[in-house]
């Protein structure tokens, strides 16, 4: 008995080394078991503008436009219109490149206690202004956010703000087609509250800029923002719309279906002519 036992052991302890030596790792009786998706109605990536284009005041208005719409009531009546009656969320700031951070992780909301919670994480965190306007930066950092979500929604949206088009980092163009292949809707916010002159970055158009190169997906819609006294009221109904599923007829872009109005790569040829790189 104690031969077989010897004999077995054995045998296991070679197949474990022989695993290992090829890089495998031996099966367990105890495997991990991966926590369940919990279902939601709509998964939402809140992308916002942070670049240096964007002043101090802008900056408040355009937080306390957030921090509004989370937490008002007809956010709360989109969210428990739904199927599930729940909806997750992330909120993130970006400017160039490579720089992206996120303020608020992945929250579920379904009530106004964890709207509320949701909020104040985002009224907490310190304001901050970066360099450079990287679009397609925002778009590559968001994509791979859904995957580590821990929820299954049945709307996948991004909803992007910008004051200006792309000017550094990779092209917005590839990573849109990149993301809305993968089934997710890109929803635009560009704020359009500059005046475009030669001392700036600006372009009179970015509201036919993000109809033509950012969004994209089922439903995709932009809503412009041309007023200080219409930025809260806009991220409020835009929000409301996303959550509910409804889309404003008036603003559906088919992106792909027909040739760009404006260059999508307007912001990197500006910044080309101003500073030779």
């Amino acid at each position: 008995m104690r031969f077989r036992f010897f004999l077995v052991a054995s045998a296991a302890a070679l197949t474990a080394a022989l695993l290992a030596t090829l890089g495998l790792a031996a099966p367990s009786r105890f495997q991990l078991v991966q926590a369940p998706v919990v279902p939601v109605d709509t998964e939402l990536v809140l992308a916002v503008d942070v670049s240096y284009s964007m002043d101090p005041e802008e900056q408040q208005i355009q937080r306390e436009g957030y921090i509004e719409a989370i937490t008002s009531r007809e956010f709360m009546s989109a969210i428990r219109s739904g199927s599930h009656g729940k909806v997750a969320m992330t909120y993130f700031e970006w400017a160039g490149p490579g720089d992206q951070k996120i303020i608020v992780p992945w929250r579920m909301i379904e009530g106004p206690e964890t709207a509320d919670a949701f909020a104040g994480e985002i009224a907490r965190a310190p304001y901050r202004r970066a360099s450079r306007t990287s679009l397609g930066g925002a778009l590559m950092f968001a994509k791979p956010l859904f995957a580590a979500s821990g929820f299954r929604g049945l709307r996948r949206v991004v909803d992007v703000s910008g004051d200006g088009p792309n000017n550094s980092g990779p092209l917005v163009e590839p990573q849109r087609d990149d993301i809305v292949a993968s089934g997710i809707t890109i929803n635009g916010l560009p704020l359009m509250l500059n005046r475009p002159s030669t001392f700036s970055m600006d372009i009179a158009n970015l509201d036919v800029y993000f109809e033509d190169c950012v969004i994209g997906g089922p439903g995709a819609f932009v809503i412009a923002v041309k007023d200080r006294a219409q930025f809260k009221e806009a991220i409020r109904a835009k929000l409301i719309l996303e959550v509910a599923g409804h889309v404003p007829p008036a603003r559906i872009v088919p992106v792909q279906a027909r040739k760009p109005r404006i260059s999508c790569t307007i912001g990197e040829q500006m910044w080309r002519d101003r500073w030779g790189n």
